[in-house]
């Protein structure tokens, strides 16, 4: 049996290893060890941040709506309760951009909510 020497692999492995690690302080970015260690942590956080970020951004989408449903005097929670007993179906994402964008047609729907 021939024998198989596995250096490529392992140094093209390595490479992309620390070309996803390039930026990092000290030992963090040149040394295989530490750089794989700290690429595994930065990952799980990334992905808890990517969590973190759709629950923040739902949040904003809601103060957005309750700012708007104020200015037409009508709580955000009356306001919801309202759009979802007349059966309108839209996210809070696209309510906060027409509370931005289209004023005009948030009051259509506050009206709407109110009866």
């Amino acid at each position: 049996m021939t024998r198989v020497k596995r250096g490529v692999v392992t140094k093209k492995r390595h490479k992309r290893l620390l070309k996803q690690t390039k930026g990092y302080w000290g030992q963090r970015k040149n040394i295989i060890r530490r750089a794989k260690e700290t690429l595994l942590r930065a990952m799980a956080y990334a992905y808890t941040g990517r969590k973190l970020k759709k629950r923040d951004m739902r949040s904003l989408f809601i103060m957005r709506i309750g700012a708007a449903s104020k200015l037409h005097e009508m709580p955000y929670n009356k306001f919801m309760h309202g759009l979802s007993k007349a059966s309108v179906s839209l996210n809070r994402k696209m309510l906060s951009q027409l509370a931005i964008y289209e004023p005009d047609a948030f009051a259509q729907l506050v009206t709407l909510a109110k009866q």
